[in-house]
């Protein structure tokens, strides 16, 4: 005879339901910066981070912030050691199709892709998942989860803004990598925390990358 679980009857909720969990992906679009600002706060916040890169999105590392990538674990752990080794970053070659993210019954929060290539956010809003990347992407749509998009690409053509109304009406939220300037930014990092800031709003999770408006006014 089965024997009731005594935690599902007794009201309790399993200890991983605790467990905050996203994933993050990096496409080739320039701004990867945006990327790793996003993990470094996700990390800061307690929330396990599944890291998925695409094959441009290592070279924009490489190109743009100067990493050494390759040997991509090792550089990934050059920048996030004590994460990797407790866990709380785990990454996904692209490749790894197999990967826990890439099922809906992994239980996840959400994902954001930032950047997201004109690429990746093509294939997403077909429905093609052909890589670790745009299957996570897609699980998170049937899954009814939430899917971030930030798109880094001027000007767009009508295919462009014909995909991303496409996926808006399927609840996808887009917050292009656009910046603000009410905030009187100074240096460059003040750009990025905007934007990455604005990813984080949509994500429900508290900080204080940037000033909001009406905080001065309401002291």
């Amino acid at each position: 005879m089965i024997q009731p679980d005594s935690k599902r009857h007794s009201g309790e909720r399993p200890e991983t339901a605790a467990v905050r969990r996203w994933a993050v992906g990096i496409t080739g679009a320039s701004g990867s910066v945006y990327g790793i600002r996003l993990v470094q706060e996700l990390l800061r916040s307690g929330i396990t981070v599944h890291l998925v890169i695409t094959e441009a999105g290592w070279r924009v590392l490489k190109e743009e912030l100067d990493w050494e990538t390759a040997h991509r674990q090792a550089a990934l752990k050059r920048h996030f050691e004590e994460a990797m080794e407790a866990k709380q970053l785990i990454y996904h070659p692209n490749a790894d199709i197999g990967a826990s993210i890439a099922s809906g019954s992994y239980r996840m929060e959400g994902m954001a892709v930032m950047p997201c290539s004109m690429g990746t956010l093509a294939s997403i809003a077909h429905g093609i998942s052909d890589d670790l990347m745009t299957r996570a992407a897609d699980v998170m749509i049937k899954e009814g989860r939430k899917l971030l998009l930030v798109p880094r690409e001027t000007p767009l053509h009508a295919i462009h803004l014909e995909n991303m109304l496409k996926l808006s009406r399927l609840g996808v939220r887009m917050i292009p990598a656009m910046p603000a300037f009410y905030y009187k930014p100074r240096t460059m990092d003040d750009m990025i925390d905007f934007l990455v800031g604005k990813v984080l709003d949509n994500m429900d999770i508290p900080h204080e990358l940037y000033r909001r408006w009406g905080d001065e006014q309401n002291g």
